[in-house]
């Protein structure tokens, strides 16, 4: 069974969304996503200074098995990659909620305005027993 933490909050796609300091958001993606890609090998990531929106593709993720769209959760300006993905893309299947993060964004409004169409963990969890 895949792990769903309640200090998140959850897109449909299956990326995860992390209230940081300030305007700070940090992505990644589910341990549920990770377990359904298999061995990932490879992560394009979104361009630091990327204004993004809600939705867009940002970047892959490249497995044994397939290759994934990465979407962002919330709308904000990539300020950081996870740089240590780069050389051990196999953190995200190893610590998907920590090591593993992949990108983190400034945001413009307020966390609970920007993050309003994600899904807390209860909702998450039942969109992934479907």
């Amino acid at each position: 069974m895949s792990e769903v933490l309640d200090n998140l909050l959850y897109s449909e796609e299956h990326e995860w969304a992390q209230q940081g300091e300030g305007r700070t958001v940090r992505v990644g993606i589910t341990d549920h996503a990770q377990h359904l890609l298999g061995d990932i090998v490879f992560v394009e990531f979104p361009e630091v200074g990327a204004a993004l929106s809600a939705g867009d593709s940002v970047g892959s993720i490249e497995s044994v098995k397939t290759v994934s769209e990465l979407y962002s959760p919330v709308s904000g300006t990539v300020t950081r990659i996870n740089d240590a993905l780069e050389a051990s893309p196999e953190l995200i299947n190893d610590q998907p909620y920590s090591g593993g993060w992949i990108f983190e964004l400034e945001i413009t409004g307020e966390f609970a305005e920007v993050t309003s169409g994600l899904l807390d963990a209860a909702a998450y969890g039942k969109l992934i027993e479907e």
